[in-house]
């Protein structure tokens, strides 16, 4: 368990008896099966964990409540989970945090989960940390979301809305690893790797914030932030023949606005940013992320009841491009000066709602490679929910995100209980 977790538990403990006195502690939890396995993979080209990609079960329980005399409050998420892919057991701090409002101030501290945006599985603004491998393996879409040990500031007026977010440790966003899923890695030969996070110091504070208001009747909001790119560089000590890699996170400031409304029958969505690299200004560096403007354009609708259809548009424009093209090291894939995205969404409920068919896909134009999440999902009995549902991955190239991916299609079956 990291250090940002073991922080939040001694501030519950000092909550948690006087609540239980006064009658204000609120509980309940589920348990949680959740199974995955691998598709289309021969004896011979299989990861180090075989068909076995995901055996987790969980019993998740949650703790809310108020202090004597209101004003204060706490909430916690934990999960007590068993890894049968990996013969483990574990305790999941999901979120832990501690709670105090006044008139137009909401304060909150602990580890919490923050969403920000307006994109539907495409993140600009949203710069909190992620989980992609819970994603891909066929966890329920709640463990993408991963929490922080953070300070929230929130200050309320009938004009417009200010959050600010502080986060003292660096928390990178965690993606599949070489054990379970099979990865592009343009230097597989080298297996001294050292990771190099963020130190916790005063300088190294991630700091965001959001000034948001209507605008029309549009939901309209800006955005900034400073720290790190959560996805990680490789620096190899060289580049012809590298014996050691050392794993990085870039600082990064993100500047951006969105906009929701209901419009043309539906809601339309939009959402940009600019992502400046601070420790590759000139672009010059190919191993460190060159700056970006990034957006996205979003559309929903409900043509009949019970469907809604989703549609959006993504783009990553790169700054200084032929700069980053001129110093590429032969043997590298090159990125795209424009790579662009465009998803859609399907749902349908049926029986009264106690069905519920969808679809999530992914497709890149550019890139040429796709990801695919059919699922359906069934409420049994109102505590009671079973889903099964398919990661289908493809592309025309193994050096791009989803492309890379090819080789892992998995099924997966989920049963939640809850009480």
């Amino acid at each position: 368990m990291d250090r940002s977790r073991l922080l939040t538990l001694p501030l519950l403990a000092l909550c948690l008896p006087a609540a239980a006195e006064t009658g204000a502690l609120d509980w309940h939890g589920s348990v949680l099966a959740n199974y995955a396995s691998r598709l289309g993979t021969t004896r011979h080209d299989k990861p180090p964990s075989g068909d076995f990609l995901l055996g987790e079960e969980r019993l998740q329980l949650q703790l809310s409540g108020t202090a004597p005399g209101g004003g204060a409050g706490y909430f916690a998420k934990t999960d007590f989970l068993r890894d049968e892919a990996n013969a483990d057991s574990a305790v999941d701090v999901r979120e832990a945090y501690l709670t105090y409002a006044k008139g137009s101030l909401d304060l909150r501290a602990g580890r919490q989960i923050h969403t920000w945006g307006v994109g539907d599985l495409l993140f600009i603004n949203d710069l909190f940390p992620k989980n992609y491998a819970a994603l891909f393996s066929g966890r329920p879409m709640e463990y993408l979301k991963t929490g922080a040990g953070s300070f929230k500031a929130s200050v309320y007026s009938e004009k417009a809305s200010l959050d600010i977010i502080a986060t003292p440790a660096f928390e990178p966003d965690q993606f599949p690893t070489s054990q379970s899923f099979f990865l592009f890695d343009p230097f597989s030969q080298v297996t001294n790797r050292v990771e190099s996070k963020p130190r916790h110091d005063l300088g190294n504070v991630e700091l965001a914030a959001r000034l948001s208001r209507p605008v029309l009747g549009f939901d309209a909001a800006l955005y900034a932030y400073r720290g790190f790119f959560r996805s990680p560089s490789m620096e190899p000590d060289s580049i012809t023949a590298p014996t050691k890699l050392t794993i990085v996170y870039p600082r990064l400031a993100v500047y951006g606005a969105s906009l929701q409304g209901n419009a043309a029958g539906g809601v339309l969505s939009f959402e940009a940013g600019y992502y400046d690299s601070r420790q590759d200004i000139a672009g010059t560096d190919p191993l460190i992320p060159n700056s970006e403007t990034r957006f996205l354009a979003g559309y929903q609708r409900s043509p009949w009841t019970d469907f809604t259809a989703g549609i959006q548009y993504y783009g990553e424009y790169m700054q200084n491009y032929s700069r980053y093209v001129a110093a590429l090291p032969a043997g590298l894939p090159k990125q795209d000066h424009l790579r662009q995205l465009l998803t859609l969404r399907l749902t349908q409920f049926l029986k009264y709602q106690t069905w519920k068919l969808s679809l999530f896909s992914f497709w890149s134009p550019t890139d040429r490679d796709f990801y695919l999440i059919p699922e359906v999902s069934c409420h049994v009995t109102d505590e009671l929910t079973a889903a099964v549902g398919a990661n289908v991955f493809g592309g025309a190239h193994n050096s791009t995100f989803l492309g890379q991916l090819d080789k892992n299609d998995n099924l997966y079956l989920s049963m939640r209980y809850e009480f």
